[in-house]
């Protein structure tokens, strides 16, 4: 796809990159990444490899991120009880786009525009040596690693799921 380096939350995430001193480079997909199967299908890698930023909403209407492995689907209960929350608000794009800065497909977990409350990442990243996030838009994509996200987000890892 043409010139998705030029758009304007792909540079946000590229200045947040180089301010964090993270070294992965964009990588542009042929195709959309919109979904950890469509990621992983384009990279030739593991849907396990890759690190999805899912956004819920807390009680007090705050962000919460949830970097997760492509292998899991979060376990709301369980974040939630964790949490010491009733349970986790589900969010629509609108909400996702003004939190993040960020389309649906293309959130990153760094470049935000307004700092999620509560940033939470799955332990199975770590089964991985490289893993890899949106860099802003549904066609772009960074490799990282669990340590690494840990340390420009300061994510608390946990279980997410099954």
């Amino acid at each position: 796809m043409e010139n998705v380096i030029e758009k304007a939350a792909v540079k946000r995430f590229l200045a947040a990159r180089d301010n964090l001193g993270v070294k992965g480079d964009i990588f542009v997909l042929a195709e959309s990444a919109r979904t950890a199967l469509e990621a992983a299908a384009s990279l030739n890698i593991e849907v396990g490899q890759i690190a999805s930023s899912l956004i819920f909403k807390l009680p007090n209407a705050s962000p919460l991120l949830i970097i997760t492995s492509g292998r899991h689907r979060v376990d709301t209960k369980l974040v939630a009880r964790t949490l010491g929350v009733e349970d986790l608000g589900r969010v629509d794009a609108d909400y996702v786009k003004d939190k993040s800065g960020y389309s649906i497909g293309g959130v990153s977990p760094l470049g935000w525009i307004s700092k999620p409350e509560i940033i939470l990442i799955d332990e199975a990243l770590n089964d991985y040596d490289v893993v890899w996030a949106a860099a802003g838009h549904p066609y772009a994509v960074y490799p990282t690693s669990y340590a690494e996200l840990i340390e420009c987000t300061g994510a608390k890892p946990m279980v997410i799921g099954d």
